[in-house]
């Protein structure tokens, strides 16, 4: 090859020499005033333009001034779940989306233990929801689990019987335990073995005492009728303590201002005002039998058992001004803790609806004095009421509302109530605002010393049937009547 031939370029030299060189920007001069970001040179990031001016790639969009605290939202990270996946599904998070599963028993039970205490507090206005979730996540679900049931006091009315009626039939062994005031219903015995062999002569001696208050409207006994009760009980179990069958409250009556002659060291003045309060309980307690005579005189009714995984105390047709349903509720609620102890090995949810009655006046002291004894016999309390704050700041079942370690609150409509919550169960103070403004089926959720988030209640469609309440509202009810009155003519014709 000559000197003056030219040499051939290889195609990689080509290609390298086609490659556009990216040209270094120059110092922008800020020392006279501001510059506006749009005004600064980007580095191009793109060695070879040809392609994107045919069009191969999208176009480049002018992109707007931030800062890197304001973009880092453009980096999320995931969110953790509230809870973890053992226990019940009770819903989704409304922040994370993520499943909500929580049982009381199985947190109490949990190692590390995740609370301490297994009751719980369903809270709410009307509509907010409660009824549902109760149904579903305290009820239904849990039957699935091993050696679980639940017992219900059921005081909401539903054509005639208690709103948990269809479920008792449906996932019980039985019917309901239906009180009546004509007699027709179940009876309750204050002096059932199974009340006195579990709480002693003392715990019976209370729930006496409490159905003393009951029925005079919460007022206190002095200690003369303390005195005059608390003999004339141990009498009746002394004197029945050998016999073939079980004391009443009528075995309980004659006992009532009898005094013993050598008692109170023979003073007649303090034998006869023993003698005065003694009357003062008896006519009490008369008075209560001669208007639910049939509730409560006699044996207790065999149809009482905690038969199966499902149990319903129907209370529903027994009037709501009066003290019926909450002596029932008293005696009811120890018979039962006589009953857990006789059938050891079960968990059971008691199920207290329309329970503020549970968590105030006299009921609360028994309540309150039974809290370990629960714990001891797997028993966890579900309380379910409207609003808190109407109960008295000095009652003991603040105290055991304080102290429930699971908390469902849904719609609160007034201030106070939100308030109310907010202070009691240690919420954040703006989710008072979030309280007022529930949807119906959502709630605000807590347990433990984890924080409150908020839930959105999820049922199948088998659930919804199920739980369903409103059919009084829509006239189901009396659709259904016209249905069979036609059909019952057709058939006759």
């Amino acid at each position: 090859m000559s000197e003056s031939t030219t040499p051939r370029r290889s195609r990689r030299s080509k290609k390298q020499s086609d490659v556009a060189v990216a040209e270094i920007p120059a110092d922008v001069e800020e020392t006279h005033g501001e510059v506006s970001p749009y005004e600064l040179p980007g580095r191009n990031r793109r060695a070879n333009t040809r392609k994107a001016g045919r069009g191969y790639y999208a176009p480049v969009f002018e992109g707007a001034p931030s800062t890197t605290r304001q973009t880092s939202v453009l980096n999320t990270a995931l969110i953790g779940p509230v809870t973890g996946t053992a226990g019940v599904a009770n819903g989704r998070d409304m922040l994370s989306h993520t499943l909500i599963a929580h049982d009381p028993i199985t947190a109490y039970n949990s190692n590390p233990r995740l609370i301490s205490s297994p009751n719980t507090v369903v809270a709410g206005g009307v509509g907010g929801g409660k009824s549902s979730f109760v149904k579903t996540v305290y009820v239904i679900r849990p039957l699935l689990i091993r050696r679980r049931r639940a017992v219900i006091f059921d005081k909401k009315n539903r054509g005639g019987e208690g709103e948990y009626a269809e479920l008792v039939r449906e996932w019980g062994t039985g019917e309901p335990i239906r009180f009546t005031t004509d007699g027709s219903g179940s009876r309750l015995n204050l002096l059932d073995p199974l009340i006195v062999n579990q709480i002693g002569s003392a715990g019976t001696y209370r729930l006496l005492h409490a159905i003393l208050r009951i029925a005079r409207d919460g007022e206190r006994i002095d200690e003369w009728e303390e005195k005059a009760a608390r003999s004339a009980l141990t009498r009746a179990l002394v004197q029945f303590e050998d016999a073939r069958r079980v004391p009443t409250m009528s075995d309980l009556l004659p006992l009532l201002g009898d005094v013993d002659a050598e008692e109170l060291n023979g003073s007649e003045q303090a034998r006869d005002r023993l003698h005065q309060a003694g009357l003062g309980v008896r006519f009490t307690l008369e008075g209560l039998l001669e208007e639910y005579g049939g509730l409560l005189d006699g044996d207790t009714s065999k149809e009482v058992a905690l038969t199966g995984k499902l149990t319903s105390f129907d209370i529903s047709q027994l009037p709501g001004e009066g003290p019926s349903s909450h002596v029932v509720r008293a005696i009811g609620n120890q018979w039962m803790l006589g009953r857990l102890r006789a059938d050891p090995g079960w968990q059971t949810t008691c199920i207290n609806e329309e329970g503020w009655d549970m968590v105030q006046g006299p009921t609360a002291h028994l309540l309150k004095s039974n809290q370990k004894l629960s714990r001891g016999l797997g028993l966890s309390n579900v309380f379910v009421f409207h609003k808190g704050a109407d109960i008295p700041v000095d009652s003991p079942g603040r105290t055991v509302i304080s102290e429930a370690q699971s908390i469902y609150i849904f719609r609160q409509d007034r201030q106070e109530d939100a308030n109310w919550a907010v202070q009691t169960f240690g919420f954040d103070p703006s989710t008072a605002e979030t309280l007022q403004n529930l949807a119906p089926g959502h709630f605000v959720f807590k347990y433990g010393s984890v924080p409150e988030t908020h839930v959105q209640h999820v049922r199948s469609s088998i659930e919804i049937g199920l739980t369903d309440t409103d059919e009084g509202m829509r006239g189901d009810g009396q659709a259904e009547t016209a249905e069979e009155t036609r059909g019952d003519g057709q058939a006759d014709a």
